[in-house]
Order: structure tokens, then sequence, then C-alpha cells
């Protein structure tokens, strides 16, 4: 049984979260490398591509003349227009499987222990990276949280806990504290700090999105859950100051990134800053919000993904254009053991029967 504040479409929010992660993530993956793949080289390989702007679909092939532009990653030819037959295998899509079997392994009570057990029983070390990966080396060394996110890890802040918080906001809908409770004990086995808040403000953010009324709701309630005085939330803060004073979105872009220069492209503080320009410029079309957030630069997959999920929960998988779904064909690669070929709507099934559990 449902609680009264839940959406009575809690089912297609759930399966519109997975699906709008999976295809903002693999919009972005393509041009994921932050300190080359900047917002002027992605709207120029855009406009050079042929049809890529506005963007209203799956990055384009390179075009023949792109010999001054950086190479894709090398698994864009899985991921761009016309090519896409099932997700590609990425991180930002493993750790919400993992996520899942998490809390349908040890529940909602779980611990940072257990998370960390799971990693080791089914996630393989090359397949992780920055602070997951000195946290992962730290579990096989024998270190306990919390030592196993300070310990050899310079990551601690940077945007790995936050790809992994979605999870928790698809099971708890309408209830961002309880969303970024569960966060926050997930991501202290690798992060501290703004990687944390980072956290706890994208599983509040998903949890919120299912109740809020427009996605300046589910963005100012997030921002309930971390500290004020934070760097995470002092960069949304700003964001959303400069959205409604009229700003564009590109002379927004590049007045954060003035202010947040010297941080890492990988860092979560700049990431939600993009993160937030994406969900306010959008305003709740999933097409618009992806594509501004991609093109924002930075950590583009994983941003993709996390705009995505609040978009796609906002409208529901039904309000997510064909042209994003169907080249997915219901199925996910996954380097998670157990989960590879898995479909997405199992996925969002299983995800539901535990919100509605909690609910």
């Amino acid at each position: 049984m449902t609680s009264p504040g839940t959406p009575p479409d809690l089912a297609d929010r759930v399966l519109g979260g997975w699906l709008g992660r999976i295809a903002g993530n693999m919009l972005g993956k393509p041009v994921e490398q932050g300190e080359v793949w900047t917002r002027e080289r992605i709207d120029r390989y855009l406009r050079r591509a042929g049809g890529g702007l506005p963007l209203t679909d799956y990055l384009p092939e390179p075009p023949a003349d792109a010999h001054d532009l950086p190479p894709l990653r090398p698994e864009w030819r899985a991921c761009v227009r016309g090519r896409v037959d099932g997700s590609c295998r990425d991180d930002d899509v493993d750790y919400a499987i993992l996520g899942l079997h998490l809390l349908e392994t040890y529940g909602f009570g779980f611990s940072t222990e257990q998370v960390g057990d799971l990693w080791l029983l089914r996630l393989p070390y090359l397949q992780t990276f920055t602070a997951e990966r000195a946290a992962y080396r730290n579990l096989a060394n024998g270190r306990r949280p919390p030592l196993t996110a300070t310990y050899d890890n310079p990551y601690q802040e940077w945007i790995g806990a936050l790809i992994r918080a979605d999870v928790h906001g698809w099971t708890h809908p309408g209830a961002p504290r309880e969303a970024a409770s569960l966060a926050r004990r997930d991501a202290v086995l690798s992060h501290t700090g703004n990687g944390v808040y980072g956290a706890m403000w994208a599983a509040a953010l998903i949890s919120a999105a299912f109740t809020a009324p427009t996605v300046r709701h589910a963005v100012d309630t997030a921002l309930g859950v971390v500290p004020a005085g934070s760097r995470l939330a002092r960069a949304v803060r700003r964001v959303v100051s400069l959205h409604d004073t009229g700003m564009g979105w590109q002379d927004t872009l590049a007045t954060v990134s003035e202010e947040t220069a010297g941080l890492h492209w990988i860092h979560v503080v700049p990431n939600a800053a993009v993160l937030t320009a994406g969900l306010l410029y959008g305003d709740g079309d999933f097409t618009r919000t992806i594509a501004l957030t991609v093109r924002g630069g930075l950590d583009t997959d994983s941003n993709g993904a996390t705009a995505g999920s609040v978009a796609g929960v906002l409208g529901g998988a039904r309000g997510i254009p064909p042209q994003w779904t169907e080249p997915l064909r219901d199925t996910v690669r996954s380097a998670v053991f157990g989960f590879d070929g898995v479909r997405i709507s199992e996925l969002a099934e299983r995800t539901l029967r535990l919100a509605r559990a909690e609910a």
C-alpha cells in the first residue's frame, strides 16, 4: 500500500528514472573528458556534424572535418545516433544496479560495511575509478569505513558518490530526507565533505521530483538536506540566483565556471552547478534538460545521467520521446556480476517493489 503522498503514476515515474538515467548517460559518454571537451568544443562538434544543434537526439557521428577537435571516447560507436543498440556499459549505470541489489540484499537498514562487501563481491576492480577505486583498494587491504574514504584517497570530494544516489531517491518518492540519509550511508564508504553532500543532494533531488510541481521546487527542496554553507550548496544557489535574474544558460555557466575555476572537472561542486543549470533551463522538458546538461561539459555522462533521472521522474517514462528510449531495446549492459543483459523494465519493477514496500 502506498502512502497518501505517493504519486498514482509511480510505476511510470520509476521507469522514467531508469530510462532517463541510461539515455542521459549515453548522450554524454562520447565527450566525457572535461579538460578537453569544453562547452565550446562540444557545440563546435555539434554544428559541424550536421543536425546537431539544437540537440534533440543522441550525438551525431563525427564529421569529416573534425581533425582539429579532440577524439571521442573509444566507446562512441555504440553511443551515437543510429548505432545505439541497447545501453553501453558504464559505471554511472553499474552503481544504480548495484544500489538496487544492495537494497534487495540488505534492506533499507544496510550498513556502510555491507556496501563495501557487495562491491568486493559483485563489482570488478578495474571498472571502478577515482574515489571508488581508492576505497575498493582500501577494502581489499582490510581497511574499514570511514578509513576507506580517507586513506590515500585524493578524490574524496569528486562526483563518484553522487552517481550512486539515484536508487535511494527512486525508492523514497516524496521523502527527500530519508533518501538523503541512505545516500549518505552509502557515500561515506568512499567520500567526505562535499563528495558526501553531493550524494545526499542528488538523492533528495530525485526523491523530490516525484511530488514537486516543478523542477525548481525539487531543486529548492534538495538544497534543504545539505549544509547551507557548504561549497556545493553555494554553487547550486548561485546557479538558481543567476537563473532568477533572467541570465541566459551560456552566461550562467560562464559565470559559475569562473567562480569554480581551479577545481578538477570531476569535482562534485562545478558538476553540481552544470547539472543545476541543465535542470533549471531545461524546465522539465526531457530532451532540453539532458541536451543542455551534456552541452555544459565537465563530467558529461554522469551529469547527463542524473539530469535524465530527474527529468524522467518528473515526466515519467511516457514523457520521454521515443528517439531516446527505443534504441535502448529495454536492455542494459553491466559489469555488475549477474546483471549483464538485464531488462530495464525488470530493474524498474524491482525498484518499484522496494518503493512500495517502504511507503
